[in-house]
């Protein structure tokens, strides 16, 4: 079956992710100083990350992405065990504040990564039994309480980067599943005016915290803001054609925080300039092309809400991480897809694409 599917394949997607890759590890390299002459930890768990992802794609290549409608309830059922499994004494890893990992040896599993995947999967069936019938207040009740839980544990982390994430994701299938948009007009002033007692007995200080800095930029007793502004310095140092491969200032010199993973984009835009940060750009542009291909030529329904879950994830966190390098969102802990250090990240965009994969290969007629 497996060889009978390689004619069918989307070269051009695996192709686009490879690049991506090879940005990635060019970054990762510079970020964390290999031209001193060794082989830093985050480049080896990178690149296996990205071999586990290559072996996943070929065993995703075994099964119909149909045949995981019928577990959908036991993948829902995974992810809320995943995410509370962190909260376990000695299970959880708490960083920096926050508790969204668990040691498996050869590195920190960020378990609502995992979690991405097993909400796309079961959420898609839930929504397609439901198409059509998201009309009224009362329709979205089903929907709501199905995110609840997540968005609860998640908040717990707390994680309000990756809570967005499964909002965005959750939105994407509901609206090409036929949402009211006058419900959705609604909802957003609803959210619009509630959002000073959001600001104020929902989030935590942490969080209001970076809104706060968001809306007063230039002033670096805000934490988050001296990492934007020296990332605005990176960035704008490099101008064109950028200073060279290993031979960023703030990134070398370590003023620019977090380099590896949320800050990477900079690294790039000081090293390789306007020129490398376009070619990225286009990259990750041609990518999310193929992949709304492929939700829109989907062979059903069920399909395409997959294909839809995936492509909604990855516009979100390009558009979030590369706005909040360059200081247009507020800073969150959201990866750049395929570039940003984090094996989690990687797998799990990896697994993603395999989805997509799935879901092509089953086209019948591919346009190119």
């Amino acid at each position: 079956m497996i060889f009978k599917n390689l004619k069918d394949l989307d070269y051009k997607l695996i192709l686009t992710v490879l690049l991506l890759h090879l940005c990635g590890i060019t970054l990762i390299a510079s970020a964390t100083k290999m031209n001193q002459g060794y082989i830093s930890r985050e480049f080896i768990i990178q690149n296996i990350s990205f071999g586990l992802g290559i072996v996943s794609i070929i065993g995703m290549m075994f099964f119909d992405y149909r045949d995981l409608k019928r577990y959908h309830w036991i993948f829902y059922g995974i992810g809320l065990v995943l995410l509370a499994i962190v909260f376990i004494p000695g299970v959880g890893i708490n960083v920096g504040g926050s508790t969204r990992w668990i040691n498996i040896g050869i590195m920190n599993l960020q378990t609502s990564e995992v979690v991405k995947i097993t909400y796309i999967i079961s959420f898609a069936a839930f929504v397609e039994e439901r198409r059509g019938n998201f009309d009224t207040w009362k329709d979205l009740i089903p929907p709501a309480l199905y995110i609840l839980p997540v968005f609860i544990l998640m908040m717990r982390q707390p994680d309000l980067g990756g809570s967005i994430v499964f909002i965005v994701i959750s939105f994407s299938m509901l609206f090409i599943s036929g949402l009211n948009m006058k419900i959705v007009g609604m909802a957003s002033g609803l959210f619009l005016a509630s959002m000073p007692m959001i600001y104020r007995f929902v989030l935590r200080p942490h969080q209001r915290v970076r809104i706060d800095a968001f809306l007063n930029p230039s002033d670096p007793s805000f934490p988050g803001n001296f990492q934007v502004i020296q990332s605005m310095i990176a960035i704008g140092s490099g101008q064109i054609f950028g200073k060279g491969l290993f031979r960023g200032t703030q990134n070398q010199l370590h003023f620019l925080p977090v380099q590896e993973s949320d800050f990477i984009f900079a690294v790039l835009g000081e090293e390789f300039g306007l020129m490398g940060m376009s070619v990225v750009v286009l990259l990750f542009f041609f990518f999310l092309i193929r992949v709304l291909k492929n939700a829109v030529m989907a062979k059903d329904f069920y399909g395409t809400l997959i294909v839809t879950g995936v492509l909604s994830m990855f516009t979100y966190q390009i558009f979030q991480n590369i706005g909040m390098v360059m200081g247009i969102m507020p800073v969150t802990g959201v990866t750049l897809p395929f570039i940003s250090y984090g094996g989690s990240s990687m797998l799990t965009s990896m697994i993603a694409v395999g989805l997509v994969i799935n879901v092509s290969i089953r086209i019948k007629h591919r346009v190119n």
